[in-house]
């Protein structure tokens, strides 16, 4: 039975070519992309809010520490005070052993400081403390205390 030549082309021709395949693969790897960078973005904002929060709960900690330390001691328990990535302390003063808080440091500053009307000659009733908070050597937190004598 002879075959019909334009029969034979159609049988021929079933399936794609090497072209077609590889056009459909890079048009489906452009649309997948597409759909797929919003949820990176998002991965990458959610880490940054989780080191923020993490470091704003260090810096707080310290900060109530420092507050409930009687006021003439804490300059000299506070007046310069660095705890180096990886050595962040709890209260007791050990080292956090959970590894979220392996790449954090914490620096405290605290000094005495004259408000008007007060003059610089008398004994000064305040005392500014400041505690930063890094992640990875990059700021994420920073909090800024005015405490006074007479509040405690």
């Amino acid at each position: 039975m002879p075959i019909d030549p334009k029969r034979r082309g159609i049988a021929v021709r079933r399936g794609f070519t090497l072209a077609e395949a590889t056009l459909a693969t890079v048009l489906l790897g452009m649309a997948a992309a597409g759909v797929l960078l919003p949820f990176a973005g998002g991965a990458t904002v959610q880490a940054e809010g989780v080191r923020r929060t993490l470091g704003t709960r260090l810096a707080n900690d310290l900060i109530e520490r420092i507050v409930s330390t009687p006021f003439d001691d804490i300059v000299d328990i506070y007046g310069t005070r660095i705890e180096s990535q990886g050595q962040v302390q709890d209260a007791s003063g050990t080292p956090y052993t959970d590894s979220m808080y392996a790449d954090y440091s914490r620096e405290a500053r605290c000094e005495y400081v004259h408000v008007p009307p007060q003059s610089d000659d008398a004994q000064p009733g305040f005392v500014l403390a400041m505690v930063r908070v890094a992640h990875q050597g990059r700021n994420v937190a920073t909090i800024y205390r005015l405490i006074s004598k007479a509040v405690q």
